[in-house]
């Protein structure tokens, strides 16, 4: 239902597109031929993508220098920085609790958390599991956006985004209603 939606709703757009398009007045000046049809087009590099994903995957970062978006690297960084700092944080703190707690069983209470009964401590060590849990959770999802980073930006590099496709909001009036109301027009020049 949703994907016929979306297909009426891209129709719609289309249809008023061209539309507006045929509302315009044919130019009455020669048309010069287009300036980019004599400049020679950038060759396409077919495993661009694939290589940014292969090289963000071998090293997290790499894709994106490979991509020349050096600004994306620290952001990589600090966000599997702090996840895997997280990850060891709690890690530690559940051997910790974890430790304390074998050590009641045996019947040793000289620990360092004397003050706590075993109860607490097996809350602890499930609050510490949960979140080693959730952080190394988070390191995968960083680690896969890095990657699929990479490889959209490198599709997004082989786009040609010029003056020539123009999408804006325009005000518009109503002929029925002679109110002016939002529009959005495309324009597309050859």
């Amino acid at each position: 239902m949703i994907r016929w939606i979306y297909i009426l709703f891209g129709w719609g757009c289309l249809s008023i597109a061209t539309g507006w398009a045929q509302q315009t007045p044919a130019p009455t000046t020669p048309v010069k031929p287009a300036d980019s049809l004599n400049t020679p087009a950038k060759p396409i590099n077919m495993l661009a993508p694939s290589r940014a994903a292969f090289y963000s995957a071998v090293i997290p970062g790499l894709g994106q220098a490979y991509n020349k978006k050096y600004w994306k690297i620290p952001l990589v960084y600090a966000a599997l920085g702090t996840t895997v700092y997280f990850y060891i944080t709690n890690n530690n703190k559940y051997n910790d609790y974890r430790d304390a707690y074998k050590r009641r069983l045996l019947g040793f209470t000289d620990d360092e958390f004397s003050y706590l009964d075993t109860s607490r401590l097996i809350q602890a060590q499930r609050f510490y599991q949960r979140n080693r849990d959730l952080s190394a959770l988070l390191i995968g999802v960083f680690y896969i956006l890095n990657i699929v980073d990479a490889n959209v930006d490198a599709h997004l590099m082989q786009y040609n985004v010029s003056d020539k496709l123009t999408l804006q909001p325009d005000l518009i009036q109503n002929d029925l209603t002679q109110r002016r109301q939002l529009g959005l027009g495309i324009s597309f020049k050859f």
